[in-house]
């Protein structure tokens, strides 16, 4: 039996921002092995490539031989099963997202009840960046070096 402690952590991370990048490194105490897994959705059109975005969450995890990257095309819950992990790691910077992400944790426990969803919250300085925010300072060719975690680079 496989009593290792292992959390998906999903998302996008079209692109990664420091509030990713902080809610894995404090979370990490609390598990064996954190995947970060880029769910592929076929209906969002997203900014950056699948292989560009492994890379840069690659590069800000690279010291951390717990951690790892993969991407993934299924439910949540499948995904879940298949990597034998029983927690699923969000961070939420505000009211709004504890309320999408609730419903999400709560409709995951419906489809497999053995999944637990844990919450952590983004640091104050962290509570503003979203990728969306970070994707439109690019758009406009301003410099996002504060937003992004200091291993990766974004050419603007």
């Amino acid at each position: 039996m496989n009593n290792k402690k292992i959390a998906i952590f999903p998302g996008s991370f079209d692109p990664i921002t420091k509030g990713h990048e902080s809610v894995v490194l404090r979370a990490l105490p609390l598990f064996d092995e954190i995947i970060v897994a880029i769910g592929e959705n076929t209906l969002k059109k997203s900014f950056f490539s699948i292989e560009q975005r492994l890379k840069w969450i690659e590069q800000t995890f690279e010291d951390y031989s717990q951690i790892r990257v993969e991407a993934f095309s299924s439910l949540l819950v499948d995904f879940c099963n298949e990597k034998k992990a029983k927690y699923v790691l969000r961070g939420l910077r505000n009211s709004v997202d504890f309320q999408y992400e609730r419903n999400i944790a709560l409709i995951n426990q419906e489809l497999n009840p053995d999944i637990e969803t844990l919450f952590i919250l983004t640091k104050p300085q962290d509570t503003a960046i979203s990728s969306s925010f970070v994707r439109e300072i690019i758009s406009f060719g301003a410099d996002v070096t504060k937003f992004i975690p200091s291993k990766i680079q974004i050419k603007q």
